[in-house]
């Protein structure tokens, strides 16, 4: 772990990475997202039916399917041709739905077809698959169909039924019985999945559905869900879904909030199951998300059931019961979900009865230094903060040591968020790197915090335990190159940006030479530093110009750089008229390497760099034009 020779077991190190950003990265303690972290459930859960069961699609139905799509997809996006094509694709889906839905590559194209679907072949195809509902749900492609058919609503419901396909069902319904809305569909299903709810959603497919089910009723669909379902189809079928899932917030009818409030009363039957069931619990922290944004009474009354069941578990004097359960993977991420739904109020009351005094030893935890974040990134009020500051505070070198930065970044977001002990976090910060003495050493504080590491280990510096810390050596900090930038220490960075007071960050900032901040600007993580300087409020022209202008010489460089040239064009979106001249300038220097270049060219199109090299009047008038436009669209804001 880089332990320097002058210092104790906690000091002198280059910081564990610990979980980096995402709760599932090695040993982080978190399984990774998705359907792989949940063990098979027990086998009387297991209700897909064996393929013999099933219906069967020929290869000759498939290649119909196929080649159907790909037609589809090439035909005009509008024209009587085209819908008569849907209609009649459709006809054949419906006659088939069953088959195609628990069929590998069928599940596939019927998804795309979907989203195709105007409201009534859906509602056809939609009643086709409800008498086998069980079979279809609980089924590791037809789930997805499922999924796909609930996330067009948003796109539905915003689009009343064409005249003409109202009277052509008029005469099917003389046919066939009448054919049931949408409404009456989405509510249907929710009935269904009501009556046997603990099975739906302890089934490791059925569960999907009902957190899908939980977010259409909500008229809420949220990213992590719709990224999870993207993830299993084809890299098609994801361009399908992306269109699919658009908006995240939807008009839904009163009805299905009515719904949502009754089938989220569900959860309280067997809250226990809920709380510490791997697969269960993730319907109750989706319908936790989707309560507080539309029924946040009821979301409150569910949360006051899942803390007063975990806080009557154990028989402990001396310690929360709650903390066995903020160590435990299941029901720590339910708890983080509720942490993130609390109101103030509540948050305060639950910090006082349950977290308050166990802050360090919740932080040096590999699970529950999790919901410790979600604590931490719930917190509203300076009160609530101080009584977390004073706890964490002092130990933020041991909990970095502990391979847990995520923690001191969740609490230096609350400080930003706050507005509060911003002062006191970035010193704390200085010291747990070794760069707060002697105060030489506070100007290479970025590429420590950057990187994650102490100050000697970073510098390879060999200093005796005990012994006064060596001045720092600009001519040394010159002549190294940036290390790695870690994912949470751009976002360390980034808050500190945005603190009232970011003058300490930024002098090391313009400290660095033009090949270490053209480092930044081309790391992943780091190039979000950079944006930070650009769009934070704390930061005035004048100090962002000094910091900028070490990149002078250094443009192509940028250019010809993933993530650089995007920074590049950050910079070129803000830059008055001179300071545009001057980048053109530098670029035009090079203008044949940038046009070869994958990035270079994208650059000099949007500098318009062939223009300036030819035409350098017109090149001048047009910015000007650009400028004027831009000071006019800000002064209308501001007003």
């Amino acid at each position: 772990m880089g332990l320097g020779p002058r210092s104790p077991p906690h000091s002198g190190r280059r910081f564990p990475a610990g979980s980096k950003r995402g709760r599932g990265a090695p040993g982080s303690g978190r399984p990774p997202p998705g359907r792989g972290r949940h063990s098979r459930a027990p086998a009387d859960r297991q209700s897909e039916p064996t393929p013999e069961a099933l219906p069967h699609l020929s290869p000759e139905a498939l290649g119909y399917f196929r080649r159907a799509l790909s037609t589809l997809k090439d035909a005009p996006e509008a024209g009587e041709e085209r819908e008569l094509m849907v209609h009649n694709i459709l006809k054949e889906v419906e006659a088939q739905a069953l088959a195609l839905a628990t069929n590998r590559t069928g599940s596939e194209m019927l998804q795309e077809l979907l989203g195709f679907s105007p409201l009534k072949p859906l509602c056809r195809i939609w009643a086709a698959l409800r008498s086998n509902l069980r079979i279809v749900a609980c089924h590791r492609c037809g789930v997805h169909v499922l999924q796909s058919a609930l996330l067009q609503l948003p796109r539905l419901l915003e689009r009343p039924a064409k005249q003409e396909e109202e009277e052509e069902e008029e005469e099917e319904q003389g046919k066939d019985g009448v054919l049931e809305s949408l409404e009456e569909l989405v509510l249907g299903l929710a009935s269904e999945v009501s009556d046997d709810f603990l099975f739906y959603c302890g089934d490791t497919h059925g569960s999907f559905v009902v957190r899908t089910l939980l977010q259409v009723l909500g008229g809420t669909l949220l990213e992590s869900e719709r990224t999870r379902h993207r993830g299993s189809q084809s890299s098609k079928a994801h361009r399908t879904s992306a269109r699919e899932c658009k908006p995240a917030d939807f008009e839904v009818p009163e009805t299905f909030l009515n719904c949502l409030q009754d089938l989220s009363s569900c959860f309280l039957k067997d809250i226990a199951v809920f709380i510490t069931d791997k697969i269960s619990s993730f319907c109750l922290q989706v319908a936790l998300h989707v309560l507080h944004r539309k029924l946040p009474q009821f979301c409150a009354h569910l949360c006051s059931a899942v803390i007063g069941y975990l806080g009557t578990r154990s028989s402990s004097a001396d310690r929360s019961p709650l903390l066995m359960f903020l160590q435990d993977q299941t029901s720590s991420r339910l708890l983080e979900q509720v942490l993130l739904v609390l109101e103030p109020p509540k948050l305060q009351s639950l910090f006082e009865d349950h977290f308050q005094g166990q802050l360090l030893t919740l932080a040096a935890h590999p699970i529950a230094n999790f919901p410790l974040q979600r604590l931490l990134d719930a917190v509203t009020s300076p009160e609530l903060l101080s009584c977390v500051f004073e706890e964490l505070s002092p130990a933020l070198e041991a909990v970095l040591a502990q391979g847990h930065p995520g923690v001191v970044v969740a609490l230096v977001g609350a400080c930003r968020r706050v507005g509060a002990h911003q002062a006191q976090v970035l010193q704390r910060l200085l010291e747990a790197f070794h760069c707060a003495e002697p105060s030489s050493r506070q100007v290479a504080c970025v590429p420590l915090f950057a990187t994650l590491t102490a100050y000697e280990v970073y510098y390879e510096l060999m200093e005796e335990e005990g012994a006064v810390p060596a001045e720092h050596q600009v001519e040394m900090a010159s002549a190294k190159v940036l290390g790695e930038v870690t994912v949470l220490g751009s976002l360390l960075l980034q808050h500190l940006l945005h603190f009232s007071t970011p003058s300490l960050v930024l002098r090391s900032l313009g400290a660095l030479t033009g090949p270490q901040l053209v480092a930044l600007a081309q790391s992943p993580a780091g190039s979000h530093v950079l944006d930070a300087i650009l769009v934070s409020p704390s930061v005035t022209r004048k100090q962002r110009r000094r910091v900028l202008q070490t990149l002078k010489g250094q443009y192509v460089s940028l250019a010809c750089s993933r993530h650089g040239s995007r920074v590049l064009d950050a910079i070129w979106s803000g830059a008055a008229l001179g300071a545009r001249k001057e980048i053109a300038a530098e670029l035009g220097e090079q203008n044949q390497e940038l046009i070869k270049d994958p990035f270079g060219h994208h650059v000099a199109r949007n500098v318009a760099l062939t223009t300036f090299l030819k035409r350098r009047a017109a090149w001048e008038e047009q910015q000007s034009a650009v400028a004027k436009r831009k000071k006019a669209f800000n002064s209308i804001l501001e007003d």
